[in-house]
């Protein structure tokens, strides 16, 4: 089934990247470091939970899963100089076009910024971005989001698709960055069914194995690449 394309841009997002990794084995996929879905949006057909800290996130994955197409073809579009905040839409509406005003950023922008302004219509809030968008949400129906942290969920004969902020950017471009990698490291060895879990290379929490390097970010016009890695169970 042909992939999802991500319905916003996020910091650390997996959805270039996902295509590298396992293919789920279980209908219940579960992310428990939700984001922007990259791993789930390649494989959007099973039963998808998305577990996420971050209630801005929360709400927005919500309002997604139940929002009619219609209500996003609706949406504004953002002017130069214009605010978000400005725009007489719902809060969740605003987060969705706050993300697309700069590209891989934590939290929405309050406007377009300077990379946004040159980027082409295919990766900034449009026509463009609202018609792919508003073309999706009917395929995520079936998927539930819950707002809690990691080591809160009940144990489940799944897939786990573990993406946590990375030992190396704790606390620096993640909302909620301060994870104890350690624990996490024991929690995904006592999972039941198949956990993959992702990291930079070099990474010790658990032993993980070089995957491939990959596209990151691109920074003051320069394009970054990751090298990850991953550890599954079994």
């Amino acid at each position: 089934m042909k992939p999802l394309r991500p319905f916003f841009s996020y910091y650390g997002s997996k959805w270039y990247a996902a295509r590298f990794y396992p293919v789920p084995r279980y209908d219940l996929l579960v992310e428990p470091f939700a984001g922007s879905a990259g791993y789930s949006l390649r494989h959007h057909e099973r039963d998808v939970v998305l577990v996420e800290r971050y209630p801005l996130l929360v709400a927005l994955w919500s309002w997604l899963i139940a929002v009619e197409p219609e209500e996003i073809l609706a949406l504004p579009d953002v002017e130069p100089g214009q605010r978000v905040d400005e725009l007489d839409v719902r809060p969740e509406a605003r987060s969705l076009i706050g993300f697309w005003c700069n590209i891989a950023t934590e939290k929405p922008r309050k406007q377009l910024g300077a990379w946004a302004r040159k980027a082409t219509h295919q990766l900034v809030w449009g026509r463009r971005v609202r018609e792919r968008v508003a073309a999706q949400v009917e395929a995520i129906r079936h998927w539930t989001v819950v707002e809690a942290s990691w080591d809160e969920l009940p144990d489940a004969e799944c897939t786990w698709f573990v993406d946590p902020p990375y030992d190396s950017r704790v606390g620096r471009q993640y909302v909620y960055g301060v994870v104890d990698h350690a624990a996490l490291g024991a929690w995904c060895r006592l999972r039941s069914g198949q956990v993959i879990a992702c990291e930079n290379v070099g990474a010790t929490w658990l032993p993980f194995e070089p995957l491939r390097v990959v596209k990151g970010q691109v920074k003051n016009g320069i394009q970054k690449w990751s090298a990850e890695a991953v550890w599954t169970s079994g």
